[in-house]
């Protein structure tokens, strides 16, 4: 298990940018090993901007879209077309914005009773993985140290053999709701994971999951921690509560 690199950076923005730089290194090394290249995306403010910069002139040429692949994080169980849909987010922002076909996009379908579409995308997952994982899954952490759709205090925290599940959670960000989720036994077969984390608000959660004791029960994004891929946190100043360039302990 390798030990987590960490950098900060001065704001979300400039996050977004290195992610960026990081996804296509990997995406042309992906594809010139094994000829695809294969990403998870996330909801969030953050994964936003860097959607918006791989859509720009600047960056879209750099992938080879018609041999990724993409897929979700995690999903709201509402339909794709819904306000809150992660898949909508990034149709709008980056995948109706670069040459992907739409075969390569495998998004979950939250429209489906819950159970149902986690076993669906956990038997996609099966298919075109195997015992292996992704090339690259991107995750953010949120104010109470969840990550993806595993949120503190749920039962897919405790999962330890399905790809997905559907996660049912009394306080996440929209209250109430049905989730689907990657679980953390499958993220951490990725070669790769990106946690994006920005935003003041987060600073003494953080600070509690990298320095303070492991509970994963009450920090779920501390399960996450690749079997023998790389984990990248990338961190704005106020998040890490330091200066952009300082390194952060775990």
């Amino acid at each position: 298990m390798a030990n987590p690199e960490m950098r900060v950076f001065s704001d979300a923005g400039a996050i977004a940018r290195e992610a960026a730089n990081k996804i296509v290194d990997i995406a042309k090394a992906s594809i010139v090993r094994r000829g695809r290249f294969s990403i998870a995306l996330s909801g969030g403010a953050t994964p936003k901007k860097l959607y918006e910069l791989l859509a720009t002139d600047e960056f879209r040429d750099q992938i080879d879209w018609l041999r990724t692949d993409t897929f979700f994080s995690d999903e709201r169980c509402v339909p794709p077309d819904h306000p809150e849909s992660n898949y909508r987010m990034a149709r709008q922002t980056l995948l109706s914005k670069v040459p992907i076909p739409g075969e390569n996009v495998y998004r979950m379908r939250g429209e489906i009773d819950p159970p149902d579409a986690a076993k669906e995308y956990g038997l996609l997952l099966k298919e075109k993985f195997g015992d292996d994982g992704l090339d690259l899954i991107l995750l953010c952490m949120g104010e109470d140290g969840h990550t993806a759709s595993l949120f503190p205090g749920t039962k897919a925290v405790e999962e330890t053999h399905h790809r997905v599940l559907a996660n049912y959670a009394k306080n996440s960000t929209t209250g109430k709701s049905w989730r689907i989720t990657m679980t953390a036994p499958f993220i951490n077969k990725a070669a790769n994971v990106f946690i994006l984390v920005s935003g003041a608000a987060k600073a003494v959660v953080l600070k509690e999951v990298l320095e303070g004791p492991r509970d994963s029960n009450r920090f779920p994004v501390q399960l996450i921690r690749p079997n023998s891929g790389r984990i990248v946190w990338l961190i704005d100043a106020a998040a890490a509560g330091t200066k952009p360039g300082d390194t952060v302990s775990r």
